[in-house]
């Protein structure tokens, strides 16, 4: 059978569970038990080791998945798309540097600030159907949300001129038709190789 579990957050940390605020420990645990019910959370991989050398890990963490999945959410409804590009990037090193223990690090330091600016709208509620192993995102509100139901359409005239979008898909495809209209492939590895003989020398 399914289950249902609402996660609220506060300028980016987890807060409370179905309406009932607790501590960050008291938090994992009850997410705990509510995904290992439901078979969430359980990763078996081969990791490459700091020293070079792999290692076969079995790993289960259902509260740490769960808050992933939820604290992404609630991302996707308050921040803009340039700072979720660059965070999902930035979440690769983060996670690299604390892997090798590098906690106390300038790097460590200077991702820390990055990720409290952007933290800050990062407030609301998410709500989430967990069945047999899944995490489905069902509903998500903040009172920073970026979505207005009535900018997110193409049909109404009066949200901005239709016809706009068409110089801006001149422009925005303008690389690509340059390259078709020099015969060059897309792909780097089937460039010509070139003839070097046809450059002089100083």
């Amino acid at each position: 059978t399914p289950q249902y579990v609402e996660i609220e957050f506060e300028s980016g940390y987890p807060v409370a569970v179905d309406g009932e605020k607790l501590s960050p420990a008291e938090l994992v645990a009850r997410l705990n038990v509510i995904g290992g019910v439901h078979g969430i959370g359980r990763a078996d991989l081969v990791e490459s080791r700091l020293v070079g050398m792999k290692s076969h890990g079995v790993y289960e963490t259902p509260g740490g998945t769960i808050l992933m999945a939820a604290h992404k959410e609630l991302e996707s409804l308050v921040l803009d798309r340039q700072t979720i590009q660059f965070k999902d990037f930035a979440a690769l090193k983060y996670a690299e540097l604390v892997y090798d223990g590098m906690w106390f690090t300038p790097l460590k330091e200077a991702l820390d600030a990055f990720v409290d600016a952007t933290q800050g709208p990062v407030t609301g509620t998410v709500r989430l159907k967990l069945y047999k192993g899944n995490i489905i995102p069902v509903g998500r509100k903040s009172p920073f949300s970026l979505y207005r139901e009535d900018f997110a359409t193409f049909g109404q005239e009066d949200v901005y001129d239709q016809s706009d979008a068409e110089g801006f898909i001149h422009l925005f495809g303008l690389p690509l038709k340059v390259r078709a209209l020099n015969n060059l492939p897309i792909a780097g590895l089937d460039m010509p190789k070139p003839d070097y003989s046809r450059f002089k020398r100083d």
